[in-house]
């Protein structure tokens, strides 16, 4: 029960950005203490801090609102698309990411696929809306206007009852040692979520974000099942997924 105040009361500080003590003690009903104790261990998390008289949530200077991620390496992007479409076969239950692009392989389905697809990301719903054939579930929650997504504890507990044949997950960063990382703590828990619940966990990512590492790690290079991308990978990637039997895809 404290794991999940402590979850609902990081989440509120997160959507809210920055909340007074007794704000939280009305919106949780337990005592100042309690709340001081809480936020002593939420602040260890590293992503809250404690000002006077209440709480500001930290928001990673490099996360970047979709529109203008949609605008970095598009020609990668449409290519990674063209590619990963490749992996759905009719009757597949597929997860879209909010990643920008995730997006793209909705756009290369063939028309008459026939799908459900699974997503919390606004962009991937409107795309996902243009098949008749398609399925779409989304997951709900509260929008976060900067990754065009919704997010939060609801759309983690939906994810519970669903079973998810192929995954489709991008990243900030990548890397052999630390995995995938991304900027924001609620996306991750989303990603993180996911890959708890999918049989295929498909890497979409172009060069760009290889040998980077982002704030919050996701899920380990080794516990995926497909890596995409647009060109050959470092020689260390391309090792690194032989050896631990990630098919690794990018022509």
């Amino acid at each position: 029960m404290k794991i999940s105040r402590l979850n609902s009361i990081e989440e509120y500080v997160l959507s809210q950005k920055t909340v007074s003590i007794d704000e939280l003690c009305e919106v949780f009903n337990v005592s100042k203490n309690t709340i001081r104790r809480d936020l002593n261990e939420l602040e260890a998390r590293g992503h809250i801090a404690k000002v006077y008289g209440g709480v500001t949530a930290i928001t990673p200077e490099d996360v970047m609102p979709l529109p203008v991620r949609s605008g970095l390496n598009p020609t990668a992007k449409d290519y990674i698309g063209q590619l990963a479409v490749r992996e759905i076969s009719d009757g597949d239950t597929v997860f879209i990411d909010s990643g920008s692009t995730a997006v793209c392989v909705l756009r290369h389905l063939p028309p008459r696929t026939k799908l459900t697809i699974v997503t919390h990301s606004l962009p991937a719903m409107v795309e996902a809306s243009k098949f008749d054939n398609v399925n779409l579930i989304s997951l709900g929650g509260v929008y976060n206007a900067s990754t065009s997504s919704f997010v939060g504890i609801s759309a983690q507990q939906a994810l519970s009852d669903l079973r998810i044949s192929k995954a489709f997950l991008s990243a900030t960063g990548v890397t052999v040692e630390s995995g995938m990382s991304n900027t924001t703590f609620l996306e991750a828990e989303i990603k993180r979520g996911v890959v708890a619940h999918a049989s295929h966990v498909i890497l979409i990512a172009d060069n760009s974000k290889l040998g980077h590492d982002a704030t919050v790690t996701f899920c380990r290079l080794q516990d995926i099942t497909t890596f995409i991308t647009d060109q050959q990978p470092a020689p260390k990637f391309v090792e690194f997924c032989r050896a631990h039997n990630v098919r690794i895809l990018w022509e």
